[in-house]
């Protein structure tokens, strides 16, 4: 059977099961959350979050490294359909290095410092170069678990902050070169890029800390996630993509 056809098979129940359990489940993990179950998470309870920082210099080398082959970064939607709603056009490009708890090899050869850096946060999930282009819009809407937080940091952005930004839970935050900050996707969110730059930032998305039955949930959900049509159509693409891309 081909991954297209599975796909189609596992999706709608995947859909309805996740539907139904997710309320219950965010609210078993937010009970038992060892942090604060706010829109925004203070980044010094993650320690590897100032050494990210640290490494800003080398980080942003590595990505304007991979910049000069700009054309090989694919755009979200291509590596995931389910992220259309979410990424309308081509504009919201993503170089992954892991994604869903898999290593992207390839990717991860041509930023090793980065890789590096990212591979060691504790209950790391996705780490990934995002890039929105001039004019780039990413819709409302809400993240799809408690189990999971997320880290920005800024890489290449735009220098007005008053056109380039994203909304959390209704409060508006600029990126800024070289610094980092954490907060729950789950929070309504939505991002502008009303300039004529690229907006780059390194995203990762790592395991809320959590303890007794919330830490049990959430496991249990990541690992469906991961073992989903979702996550296997994304891991798919990505091989697709980067065999297709020209020697280097």
């Amino acid at each position: 059977m081909s991954i297209g056809k599975e796909s189609k098979k596992k999706r709608p129940l995947l859909v309805r099961m996740g539907k139904k359990l997710r309320p219950l489940v965010n609210w078993i993990i937010a009970r038992d959350s060892c942090v604060p179950n706010e829109p925004f998470v203070k980044k010094d309870l993650f320690p590897w979050g100032g050494a990210l920082e640290k490494a800003y210099p080398l980080i942003a080398e590595e990505f304007r490294a991979l910049m000069e082959a700009r054309e090989n970064v694919p755009a979200l939607r291509e590596l995931s359909p389910d992220h259309r709603r979410i990424a309308p056009d081509q504009r919201w490009k993503s170089f992954f290095l892991f994604g869903y708890g898999l290593k992207v090899p390839e990717n991860c050869a041509k930023a090793p410092v980065t890789a590096q850096l990212v591979g060691g946060i504790p209950g790391l999930c996705s780490a990934l170069f995002s890039i929105l282009e001039p004019g780039g819009v990413i819709p409302a809407h809400y993240g799809v678990t408690k189990g999971m937080l997320n880290c920005h940091m800024g890489i290449d952005v735009p220098k007005d902050p008053k056109d380039c930004w994203i909304e959390i839970a209704g409060q508006r935050v600029a990126w800024k070169n070289g610094k980092a900050f954490v907060f729950d996707d789950t929070y309504r969110h939505h991002v502008r890029n009303k300039t004529d730059e690229l907006r780059c930032i390194l995203f990762i998305q790592f395991e809320r800390p959590t303890r007794g039955l919330g830490r049990m949930m959430q496991k249990i959900f990541l690992s469906g996630v991961r073992h989903s049509a979702f996550v296997q159509d994304v891991k798919a693409n990505m091989k697709r993509w980067n065999k297709h891309l020209p020697c280097q």
